[in-house]
């Protein structure tokens, strides 16, 4: 299993702070370090200011939007990516959310799934450089009867396949993200529901083109703070907020992917009750009703053995990739977060 870091979104005042731990996870040997986009910084201008003070780590883009984008301007951007970085980025696509692709961007949020397999079809065949034509339901190219014709890709990207992502997590959007990608981006994971909320749902996407689980990157984000065990209990506490938001608050009551993840976990009760506190903008509410088992469960919490415990875990339930976002009140905290991951790693022994 490889390691991973996740910067989240840049412009949060950690800015900083974001690109030194980049350079001491390329140091440290991380695999790749992803950037988020929402409604705020862009992922691109991000990921090519850490490619181009970095040497070895891969960058992946978690994700780029797919409402922000023309699916050409995507196959665009990440050949240009792959170039300047000399073969070292990785394409992670998602749909976003109903409140920010018809609120900021202006696209309908109908019909994701069948809208994200026309998109990714579009932009791998942008990237093989061939003459651009497509008739999809979403997107027809060129447009019928203008003046537009059949051009392709001029920049050569580095390489002849870049890795693509989808972020997944309601079982139909795992089942196609097996069918059609080489990667999943997963939040939340838990190492004792995987199987049941993802794992499944991919191989059977897999399946369905005759492929197995082999070579495809299952790859979750997960928190991590360093401490002591005995202060679990405290650590787990400061993602109580972060958890709220997502089950309570990303998204409307009747479409929240992330609530209903935390429902297929087991905490039907719980999620409803996280929901109805937030909407009613009681946060704080809301953030003492999440569990302290469902944090536990989707983080890595206290000592460098406990972490490597859970690592072990997560790499038994199938992932290949773990994506560490280390949380701390300073930048010295997160390094020595992002030292223990490495560690951890070798202590569970899967470096």
């Amino acid at each position: 299993m490889q390691l991973g870091i996740n910067l989240g979104y840049w412009g949060a005042g950690m800015d900083a702070d974001n690109l030194a731990v980049a350079k001491e996870a390329d140091r440290l040997g991380y695999a790749v370090c992803w950037a988020a986009e929402a409604y705020g910084s862009d992922a691109a201008t991000v990921l090519s200011w850490v490619a181009a003070q970095t040497e070895r780590i891969d960058v992946g883009s978690a994700i780029f939007q797919i409402p922000a984008r023309q699916p050409a301007m995507t196959a665009m951007t990440a050949a240009t990516l792959d170039s300047l970085s000399g073969g070292r980025f990785r394409l992670g696509l998602g749909v976003s959310g109903p409140q920010v692709s018809e609120g900021w961007y202006g696209v309908k949020f109908d019909k994701p799934l069948a809208r994200t397999r026309e998109y990714v079809e579009i932009v791998r065949k942008a990237m093989t450089r061939e003459r651009l034509s497509y008739e999809g339901t979403h997107w027809t190219l060129p447009l019928p009867d203008g003046p537009g014709k059949p051009i392709k890709l001029t920049v050569h990207p580095e390489r002849e396949h870049i890795p693509l992502y989808i972020a997944a997590i309601g079982p139909k959007n795992l089942e196609q993200t097996g069918e059609i990608a080489d990667g999943a981006l997963l939040i939340f994971p838990s190492a004792e529901h995987l199987e049941d909320t993802a794992i499944k749902h991919l191989r059977a996407g897999r399946e369905k083109t005759g492929l197995t689980m082999d070579g495809f990157d299952v790859c979750p984000t997960v928190p991590l703070a360093l401490g002591a065990d005995q202060d679990v209990p405290a650590l787990a506490d400061m993602f109580r907020p972060y958890t709220a938001l997502y089950v309570g608050g990303m998204g409307s009551r009747k479409q929240n992917f992330y609530n209903q993840l935390a429902q297929r976990m087991g905490y039907e009760k719980e999620a409803a009750e996280i929901q109805d506190k937030y909407l009613a903008r009681d946060k704080e509410g809301a953030a003492a009703a999440v569990p302290h088992q469902l944090i536990d469960q989707t983080t890595l919490l206290g000592s460098v053995e406990r972490i490597a415990d859970r690592m072990a875990a997560y790499a038994a339930a199938g992932v290949t990739t773990l994506t560490l976002a280390p949380a701390g009140l300073t930048l010295d905290d997160r390094l020595a977060s992002l030292r223990a991951g490495t560690d951890a790693l070798e202590r569970a022994g899967l470096a």
